[in-house]
């Protein structure tokens, strides 16, 4: 009996797949079982390791673009198909993209058969798993994948126009407060707000969670900025018609299609994202347009993190202790030294602490270094009480550390390991630093206190001088910043609010260092309100554990 499927119909059927292959997201595919060949749409070559769209030794050659522990489940499956036993193909497993990535696919295909019901051909659409939709069902707009795909159309053309990526400020919240649902609605009138104001010309998508973007290649930058404000106009309408039963505010990046150089979607993705968290930055409910600079600012910082935290891998190389000594102005004499973190690169020389230990802190790295900082300290002030044997060390404690790490047993488990009597080192916090998690930090202070660990309170005056803090964290010892101390020294009205807060924190038997002396006459000036320690470049500037020993404690040895 003649088979229904005739050669030629075969080959018909494999013009149609070349047909059709730019028109579906799928790979159409047919298996001649007779022949061993497999036929496949040629955009699947180009995503997988496909020898070609059309090859021989079919089941040979599948062991190379086949994920090698699903290439066993796929044979047997094939194999009960051309013994009868299964009339649907319908498989997920992986195929190995042009990287060597494994990507989850769905085959699924039906058994064509000749007359006598022998299976010949397995004809059908392989997709894959993972792929992101055209389209979101939430918001009722386009997704990134069409985003993507209309940037891609316009490749090889100098865009113009404007990119505004708009996202919902703290929309977590609106979840955890309201549910997914309440979200779901959130979005949804947050799209219809957008679209009520967008011109026909401009394009909206929702990409990833509660961001969209809009794209228009007819306006200017300027007219990015308006569109925002009209959104933010619709959304506060929208708030009001609400019942303000939930507020939230929206911030924006925006990207000048005419500076952008690189106009690939992946880079126009990267710099608008920037953009959006640069507004989100500085506060929320703004927009910011895209600068060169600034993102080359951010990048340079990226890349310095990434310097710091391959120094800390290799043994904290680069970073470095220096130590800058405090006298005790009663009699003249050396009584400690703070501990001041240092950090070089060969390429860069010294990096001023300023600029790298905000961005110690915003990685995390400072819960390491400070560590390393503790220890370092500890070891330098052990070594000099062989000579000065009250000699105390002061350690700058971030904020950081104190939220994030066991701080407080780290302090004296290091001083076990190292023989420090009580109240050899200091520990300094800034007062700024510890606004937001107060209760934390009187816990943490609250322990020092009990395990006789000192505390000073760094930089008194210089930011919040909220002076309950006297209070609530117990300080030893409070310092007085170099700003303040200029004040002091330039200003009489100044100089006499100076002189109360000593005569204040004697009053509550704490003790007081100012800092930033750096001349006989400003010390002179100082020293008339009876402050208890100075520090400053008039005694010494800091610097590394040998100099100062040279400098300040070995010299001591040989009065």
């Amino acid at each position: 009996m003649e088979s229904p499927f005739s050669r030629e119909t075969i080959q018909k059927f494999e013009e149609m797949i070349k047909i059709l292959n730019p028109c579906v997201d799928g790979y159409i595919y047919i298996l001649d079982f007779d022949r061993d060949t497999f036929c496949i749409s040629e955009n699947a070559v180009e995503r997988f390791c496909i020898p070609d769209s059309k090859y021989g030794n079919a089941t040979e050659e599948f062991s190379k673009f086949v994920y090698a522990e699903d290439l066993e489940t796929l044979t047997e499956d094939i194999e009960k198909v051309k013994r009868g036993e299964k009339n649907f193909h319908n498989l997920r497993y992986r195929w190995l993209d042009k990287c060597g990535k494994a990507v989850w696919i769905n085959c699924r295909g039906n058994v064509l058969k000749d007359a006598d019901g022998t299976p010949k051909f397995l004809v059908g659409c392989i997709n894959e798993i993972g792929r992101k939709p055209k389209a979101d069902n939430v918001s009722g707009l386009l997704g990134d994948v069409s985003l993507k795909d209309e940037i891609l159309n316009h490749q090889g053309e100098c865009l113009k126009g404007f990119v505004l990526r708009i996202g919902i400020d703290n929309f977590k919240e609106i979840n955890e407060n309201k549910g997914m649902e309440y979200g779901d609605m959130v979005l949804r009138r947050t799209a219809e707000c957008i679209q009520a104001v967008t011109d026909r010309e401009q394009m909206i998508y929702r990409i990833v969670a509660d961001e969209f973007v809009v794209l228009d290649f007819e306006g200017v930058y300027e007219d990015g900025i308006k569109l925002y404000k009209r959104i933010r106009e619709r959304i506060d309408l929208f708030i009001e018609e609400n019942g303000y039963e939930v507020f939230y505010t929206i911030s924006a990046g925006i990207l000048d299609l005419s500076k952008i150089l690189g106009q690939s979607y992946d880079n126009l993705m990267k710099l608008s994202e920037f953009a959006l968290s640069k507004a989100k930055e500085l506060g929320k409910n703004t927009c910011y347009t895209y600068v060169k600079g600034d993102y080359q600012e951010f990048l340079q910082k990226k890349e310095l993190i990434r310097v710091m935290r391959h120094a800390v891998k290799n043994n904290f190389d680069g970073f470095e202790t220096y130590y800058q000594p405090i006298i005790d102005i009663n009699n003249n004499r050396l009584t400690g030294a703070e501990t001041l973190l240092r950090f070089h690169t060969e390429e860069t020389g010294m990096i001023s602490p300023g600029e790298f230990i905000p961005l110690l802190e915003e990685s995390g790295l400072i819960i390491p270094v400070g560590r390393w900082v503790l220890h370092q300290a500890m070891a330098a002030c052990s070594r000099i009480q062989k000579i000065i044997p009250d000699f105390r060390v002061s350690v700058n404690v971030s904020y950081i550390q104190v939220l994030k790490s066991d701080m407080l047993n780290e302090i004296k488990e290091a001083a076990v390991t190292y023989g420090l009597p009580k109240g050899s080192v200091v520990m300094e916090l800034t007062e700024s630093g510890f606004l937001e998690s107060d209760a934390n930090f009187i816990s943490f202070c609250d322990g020092l206190k009990d395990n006789g660990i000192p505390l000073a309170l760094d930089d008194f005056g210089t930011g919040y001088s909220n002076f309950h803090y006297l209070y609530n964290l117990s300080p030893d010892t409070i310092k007085i910043d170099r700003s303040f101390t200029l004040k002091a020294l330039n200003s009489s009205y100044e100089y006499g609010l100076l002189r109360h807060m000593v005569e204040m924190t004697h009053s509550i038997k704490l003790k007081l260092c100012i800092e930033g002396i750096e001349t006989k006459d400003e010390l002179d000036k100082i020293c008339e309100i009876n402050p208890d320690y100075i520090q400053g470049f008039y005694f010494g500037r800091p610097s590394p554990l040998g100099t100062f020993m040279k400098e300040y404690v070995e010299k001591k040895e040989t009065e």
